[in-house]
């Protein structure tokens, strides 16, 4: 199946988005091009690689992923194709796609300069070919050579001892509701059956189950669907009514029995 998802933060009301999808689509009219998004923050690297981690494994493997964040910028050295979980991403060389696991990917290639021009609009221009090539059977071997290490961005750290795990909001959704970077995992290993979640100035002493657990103005706690530990307030914009924003940190205190 020729199936590109296709992730920018080109917003919609230009041609930038569909300038890329006819420049695929001329190469190969049968491609199935699914937006992921085009509202990512302006140069948000981060916001960026968290949409597409959270949701790319939910999609076939062989699945081409088409990344545009920062395809211009002095950060970017060169335009690379990865295979992560058999899966395939396309992008610029400037830390996006290393913030998209905790592993390695298994085949890293630089495309060479036979396939690089000069572009002001190298999506369109560089990735979007390759991406419509490889979705059609084409190898990313194809297009350049092996690549050692891609660059790399370092995502923020939770820190877990047996009485406490530290962690920090790394994403606010359009509700306000205040995604953490505390794995449900990890809590389920530490969790001695007595805790506290603490944030701000507000403390819950047990976790929910989804938003309406909690009367409308109230605060909530739960893992989401993505297993990271979510909080805010239902049918409330949780991260100004709380006074929180992005690095804000959050706590789990573990009280023995």
């Amino acid at each position: 199946m020729a199936l590109i998802t296709f992730t920018s933060d080109f917003g919609d009301a230009d041609y930038y988005v569909p300038a890329v999808k006819a420049k695929m689509l001329s190469i190969n009219p049968q491609l199935n091009i699914v937006d992921i998004t085009h509202k990512v923050d302006i140069y948000d690297i981060a916001h960026a690689a968290f949409v597409l981690k959270a949701i790319y494994r939910d999609f076939p493997k062989g699945t081409v992923h088409l990344v545009a964040m920062n395809s211009t910028s002095a950060s970017t050295e060169g335009y690379i194709g990865i295979k992560l979980e058999e899966h395939i991403f396309l992008g610029p060389n400037n830390g996006v796609l290393s913030l998209l696991s905790d592993y390695d990917p298994g085949i890293c290639v630089l495309f060479s300069e036979v396939h690089i021009k000069e572009s002001t609009f190298p999506v369109k221009d560089i990735l979007a070919p390759i991406a419509a090539k490889v979705a059609s059977g084409a190898a990313i071997h194809d297009f350049g050579g092996p690549l050692m290490q891609i660059k790399k961005m370092i995502p923020r750290q939770f820190k877990a001892t047996k009485k406490q795990i530290i962690g920090h909001v790394i994403r606010i959704d359009n509700y306000g509701n205040l995604i953490t970077n505390i794995p449900k995992e990890v809590f389920d290993k530490l969790n001695p059956g007595k805790y506290n979640v603490e944030f701000g100035r507000e403390r819950i002493n047990r976790l929910n189950k989804t938003y309406d657990n909690v009367d409308a103005g109230d605060c909530f706690a739960f893992f989401n669907s993505i297993e990271l530990l979510e909080i805010g307030i239902n049918h409330g914009h949780g991260a100004d009514l709380l006074g929180l924003r992005h690095d804000s940190p959050v706590f789990i205190n573990f009280e023995a029995e």
